[in-house]
């Protein structure tokens, strides 16, 4: 039973839980994470770990990427960002940094990112990059957003992408726009033979209404954005995540069987929140900043979102969150071993202990765990 408290007059707001507000309860039984089995599939892709890494430069370089597969998880690439309008990568995150550095100017890293994103996008360039992540055997996920998905969608399967991420900060069914052609994602989808993960959203009937588009999995959320300050829009994970979830199951019963895949993208920093987010429904989870941490990050302990580009309308912020000589490997972030008992390491371990000490084997099965309001 949804639950609303009247908020003035005439104006009532449900109520709605974020991850910090819930507890996963462990049962009688319980089991070795030895037994646990945290691989994901969506389509035709398997993966050791259900976890993707944000769609951004602050993250992927092609090594990033390919390292990100080999450790288990699925690395996305922004086909809006650097790749496609930087020949060095390396020396454009050198100078946002620089420009991160400015005591005098709290936002001059912002503006040297918008300014970059302002140069022509080189197809040739951006199709090269992600043709060497191909050619090094791991699977290639690339983000558009829905604005530019239409005309990047070509390129990107000459290239060799397997999976298409088409993310905004908010995502419907039908993109409207006075300008061009609006775009409908069922016939965009339709017209495709790479399978599509959408989003964000953060409701019930959105989730639902992009399932419908055929689209192989929703993402929940957007992000670790500033959007609450920026522009009054906030999701609440746990119910949002649950309301995706229960979207899905009227889903399978309306489709006899077609099962879509919910990815959470929001509010997870640290391992405790990635174990929550799956517990309340996801079949995946995104991290942003953790990975941030990582040495094979592009940014070397910066990190931003992509929103943090636009160019009249940044929705996130350049920000350090780890100096140089703190940075540990990818797959101490992923897989551990740590030392740190903040959760900010071993984001699998930390999954596979928490499923076996509710008594769960899989990733399906942990989403019945029980939980609790703290």
């Amino acid at each position: 039973m949804r639950e609303h408290k009247e908020i003035g007059i005439g104006r009532e707001a449900r109520t709605t839980y974020h991850l910090d507000d819930i507890a996963v309860v462990p049962s009688r039984r319980t089991r070795s994470s030895k037994d646990v089995d945290t691989r994901w599939k969506i389509d035709a892709y398997e993966f050791e770990t259900p976890f993707l890494s944000h769609a951004t430069d602050a993250l992927a370089t092609p090594e990033f990427i390919i390292e990100m597969d080999k450790q288990g998880g699925l690395g996305v690439i922004n086909a809006e960002g650097l790749w496609g309008r930087e020949t060095d990568l390396g020396a454009a995150i050198e100078q946002i940094r620089e420009a991160l550095e400015d005591e005098d100017d709290e936002w001059a890293a912002t503006r040297v990112l918008q300014q970059m994103h302002q140069k022509e996008l080189d197809l040739d360039l951006l199709g090269e990059r992600i043709a060497a992540v191909r050619s090094a055997g791991a699977i290639v996920a690339v983000r558009v957003s829905p604005q530019h998905a239409r005309e990047l969608a070509p390129v990107l399967q000459e290239a060799g992408l397997h999976l298409l991420v088409v993310q905004g900060t908010v995502v419907s069914a039908e993109h409207v726009t006075k300008e061009g052609e609006p775009l409908n994602l069922k016939e965009f989808i339709g017209s495709l033979d790479t399978p599509v993960i959408a989003g964000s959203v953060s409701d019930y009937h959105t989730a639902l209404h992009l399932m419908r588009t055929g689209a192989a999995g929703v993402i929940i959320g957007a992000g670790d954005t500033t959007n609450w300050a920026t522009s009054g829009i906030n999701t609440p994970m746990a119910t949002a995540i649950a309301d995706a979830a229960a979207a899905r199951r009227d889903y399978l019963d309306e489709t006899g069987g077609r099962y879509v895949h919910i990815i959470a993208d929001g509010e997870i920093e640290l391992t405790g929140d990635a174990v929550k987010a799956i517990a309340c429904g996801a079949d995946a989870v995104t991290l942003g900043a953790p990975l941030a941490k990582a040495k094979e990050a592009a940014g070397e302990g910066l990190y931003w979102q992509a929103s943090a580009a636009h160019p009249k309308f940044p929705r996130s912020m350049v920000e350090q969150v780890a100096n140089r000589d703190e940075l540990v490997s990818l797959e101490h972030v992923l897989h551990g071993p740590s030392s740190s008992p903040l959760g900010e390491f071993n984001f699998n371990g930390a999954l596979r202990r928490s499923m076996g000490k509710c008594g769960y084997t899989d990733l399906k099965s942990f989403q019945k765990v029980q939980l609790d309001l703290v």
